[in-house]
């Protein structure tokens, strides 16, 4: 499927979209001919963006994914550690291009989590592999401060790999695996967000890069968020789309044949 193509139908069959376009199909059939069903839908849409902001809706959908790994073991400070291979999608590239150093999101545990694991291996190659992977931002991505920060963290230059071309996590996996070229029996640890990692793995072990999960960047404490509800809508909202996005994009890879599994797991 081409990039841009994806990207656009991932932005329209996010449920904040979905429910946004139906509370304006709605309204625009109510202003036509006040249709029953232009009622339905502007009122459906309204409870929908309510309920979905407020209730623990997104929990529902992202816990799965974060207890898939949940229970994989970290390195011990004996281990040999071949490599560590963060993915990106912390870093804010526009923001560190116009501002300098580097501008971080929510995810920012993926590269200050790498950061502390290549301190207590520094045997081990820290790789950074991520592109730009939005459809507006051109020429933005941040390699070179990823790259300063870990420096900046002491990690040696030497010790860095970066790979800057990457759009989407089936890229990161072929494109890093070109890269480093994994010998057998060597230990990659693959360090992304705890939701992502089910994907991420999957596609890495289809590429034939034989990594081991660290997830991190939680976003439940547990099952007891399965009764949390928001403070606000907007987190509600954004916390559905970012799982039902992880979700699509497992049924995506799967239908394409790029994962061998719907549900990758330990």
């Amino acid at each position: 499927m081409p990039f841009t193509l994806s990207k656009i139908l991932a932005l329209l069959a996010q449920p904040s979209s979905v429910l946004v376009i139906c509370v304006l199909a709605g309204l625009w059939l109510m202003r036509r001919d006040g249709s029953r069903l232009g009622r339905r839908l502007a009122w459906g849409g309204a409870v929908g963006l309510l309920v979905c902001g407020l209730f623990p809706v997104g929990n529902l959908f992202i816990l799965p994914l974060e207890q898939r790994f949940a229970s994989v073991p970290r390195p011990a400070q004996s281990d040999r550690v071949a490599g560590i291979i963060i993915l990106g999608g912390f870093e804010d590239g526009w923001v560190s291009a116009g501002r300098g150093g580097l501008g971080l999101n929510e995810a920012a545990e993926r590269v200050t989590e790498a950061l502390r694991l290549g301190l207590r291996h520094p045997e081990a190659k820290v790789v950074f592999t991520g592109g730009v992977g939005g459809l507006l931002a051109r020429n933005t991505g941040a390699a070179e401060p990823v790259a300063a920060f870990l420096m900046d963290g002491g990690i040696a230059q030497d010790r860095l790999v970066l790979e800057g071309r990457a759009r989407n996590t089936y890229e990161n996996a072929v494109f890093t695996r070109d890269l480093v070229e994994p010998k057998p029996g060597e230990r990659w640890y693959l360090v992304t967000s705890a939701y992502h990692m089910p994907r991420s793995m999957g596609l890495f072990r289809k590429a034939g890069f034989d990594v081991i999960a660290y997830p991190v960047d939680y976003r439940t404490r547990g099952a007891e968020d399965l009764m949390r509800f928001f403070e606000r809508i907007p987190q509600g909202l954004m916390r559905l789309d970012l799982a039902v996005n992880e979700w699509l994009g497992l049924l995506a890879y799967r239908a394409l044949g790029r994962i061998d599994e719907l549900f990758p797991g330990p």
